[in-house]
């Protein structure tokens, strides 16, 4: 293992499973999707079976608070003691160069890990490793639950960096021989192909390394963002899993009065990916919510007042979505799914500069007054429409965030509302296939 402290990067000891296992059963997607879709998990058990499989390392959040949670976490913990008893796996030393090809786009991440102790998710943080949305303390504990008496890490968490120059990860496809291949093979449930390498030339590891340096310096990033040394530098943006790194971090500030600063534990594993990365997509987090007690049209045009939105209906889902991608005046415009059909709010009076912002501050000042029983937050149109249409539900569609706004407005505004956006749709996310030991 390296550590290169002044950015926060440690180059870790990576554990891949041994020839022989079945890679596409191996893999499984971040435990934060589908998760009002247990149906989506139930075929994931069935293709997996008995393999060895990441599906018997995490617990799926669609299983939070669900009577099976507590059994399924110590499943999770004494199955990743048998994995490493049993010796299936290999240790490779060295930064990890993925590439992932679905829904015609390739995107392109680096593997490494994250010194957390460099990292604050608190508002207002000026941390080299940063929150990009608010982060909900009281879903820190249950995640606490599964991470505590963990012998193993696996990461799902994305991290950008903004590299429009592309200097850091996309030079590294041109040293094809300093590269070992690591694995090749499709993902399950038609989420595409990926593709792993190991860098094993120390010389382009110095060089990633320094252009990292590079974008942290203070004389490149004041100037790039137009501010000045009152703001902290802002090197890695945490774009997927925040709550996941942010549960990392609580654990280790809870173990380091016990264990001094040189463990594992101070270290996340994470995967980077470049702001700019022509694969990479923005894709808006939609809002369904379930149990509906009283018309949230109702409520939203008595939260917003007479004057400060506008409902119209829509003849389909094809309109409300040409609406709301399409609006050309200063209002914000959201859409609303029910069983009655389509339609459009739009905001007058907003309450934030982004549609989400507006929106999420009613449905939780609504939800606290009883509004409805839960909400979930969803990728992608097909599963927006298939649950809000449902008897009882009402969704929420909303615009995409430019992705290139994303860390001036971090470091001016702070952190974004939650679940302001997702790094592609929900078959796109980040599989579980390497991991790290933190005992």
């Amino acid at each position: 293992m390296r550590i290169y402290s002044e950015i926060g990067v440690q180059v870790a000891d990576v554990l891949l499973p041994k020839k022989g296992i079945d890679l596409r059963k191996w893999a499984t997607i971040a435990c934060d999707q589908f998760t009002s879709q247990p149906e989506y998990w139930e075929q994931v058990a069935r293709e997996v079976g008995d393999a060895p499989s990441t599906l018997n390392l995490i617990l799926p959040e669609v299983y939070l608070g669900k009577p099976e949670e507590m059994e399924r976490i110590q499943t999770a913990q004494k199955t990743m003691r048998r994995y490493l008893d049993d010796g299936i796996f290999e240790v490779y030393s060295g930064l990890i160069y993925v590439e992932r090809t679905v829904m015609g786009k390739t995107r392109h991440g680096l593997i490494l890990a994250l010194d957390l102790e460099k990292y604050d998710y608190s508002p207002g943080s000026q941390s080299l490793i940063r929150a990009t949305e608010g982060t909900i303390l009281e879903r820190i504990p249950p995640r606490m639950r599964i991470r505590e008496g963990a012998a193993l890490e696996l990461p799902h968490i994305l991290v950008l960096i903004d590299d429009p120059h592309r200097t850091v990860i996309e030079p590294i496809s041109q040293h094809a021989n300093a590269l070992i291949p690591l694995y090749d093979f499709e993902l399950m449930q038609g989420s595409g192909h990926l593709k792993g390498a190991l860098i094993t030339d120390l010389n382009l590891e110095k060089q990633i390394i320094k252009s990292l340096e590079h974008l942290a310096a203070p004389q490149v990033f004041y100037p790039k963002y137009g501010v000045g040394n009152e703001k902290g530098v802002l090197l890695f943006a945490v774009g997927d899993g925040n709550h996941s790194l942010a549960t990392a971090k609580a654990c280790w500030e809870k173990l380091k009065p016990c264990v001094g600063m040189h463990h594992p534990a101070r270290y996340a594993l994470v995967e980077i990916e470049n702001l700019h990365d022509p694969g990479l997509v923005f894709e808006p987090i939609h809002r369904v919510l379930f149990g509906i007690k009283q018309s949230p049209v109702s409520a939203l045009a008595h939260y917003f007042g007479e004057t400060g939105v506008t409902i119209a209906d829509c003849p389909n889902a094809e309109a409300m979505e040409n609406m709301v991608k399409n609006q050309s005046s200063n209002d914000q415009m959201i859409g609303i799914v029910s069983p009655q059909g389509f339609a459009t709010a739009a905001i007058h009076k907003p309450t934030s500069n982004l549609p989400v912002g507006s929106l999420q501050a009613f449905l939780d000042d609504w939800l606290k007054q009883g509004g409805a029983e839960k909400i979930d937050y969803v990728h992608g149109e097909e599963a927006l429409y298939h649950l809000s249409r449902q008897e009882g539900n009402c969704g929420f569609y909303l615009p995409a965030m430019d992705k290139n706004e994303l860390f001036k407005t971090v470091i001016l505004d702070g952190v974004l509302p939650r679940k302001t956006f997702s790094m592609g749709e929900a078959i796109e996310k980040r599989f579980y296939v390497e991991a790290r030991k933190i005992i």
